[in-house]
C-alpha cells in the first residue's frame, strides 16, 4: 500500500497504469491453493483481467470511495479473490468426478 501511494504521488495520478504492484499481488491471490497448471494460470489471467476491468458489486465502489494506496491495492485485490473462488468453484465441479 505504501508503495502505491507513493507511486501516486510521483505520477500525479490515481491508480496510473505505471503502478503494477497491485496487479503482481492479484496475480499471486488468483492462483493461491490452486494446482500449479499452466491452464489454471492462464484462465486466472483472463478472469483477473476481466474482474478488473469489468469492478462488478463491491470493486467498483471501493475503487470509487477508498482513497490512496490502500484503494488502489484493495480493489485490485477483491478482484483477485472473486478470480480465485471462480477457479477454485470451476476446479470442484469440472475435477471432482
Amino acid at each position: 500500500m505504501y508503495i502505491s501511494e507513493e507511486a501516486e504521488k510521483i505520477f500525479w495520478r490515481k491508480d496510473a497504469s505505471q503502478i503494477v504492484f497491485d496487479e503482481v499481488v492479484g496475480a499471486f491471490i488468483s492462483v493461491f491453493l490452486l494446482p500449479k497448471k499452466i491452464e489454471y494460470i492462464i484462465l486466472a489471467f483472463f478472469i483477473f483481467r476481466f474482474f478488473d476491468i469489468v469492478k462488478p458489486y463491491p470493486i467498483r465502489k471501493i475503487d470509487e470511495k477508498v482513497k490512496g494506496g490502500f484503494g488502489v491495492m484493495l480493489d485490485d485485490v477483491i478482484a483477485a479473490v472473486y478470480t480465485n473462488l471462480t477457479l477454485q468453484a470451476m476446479r470442484f465441479f469440472y475435477e471432482v468426478r
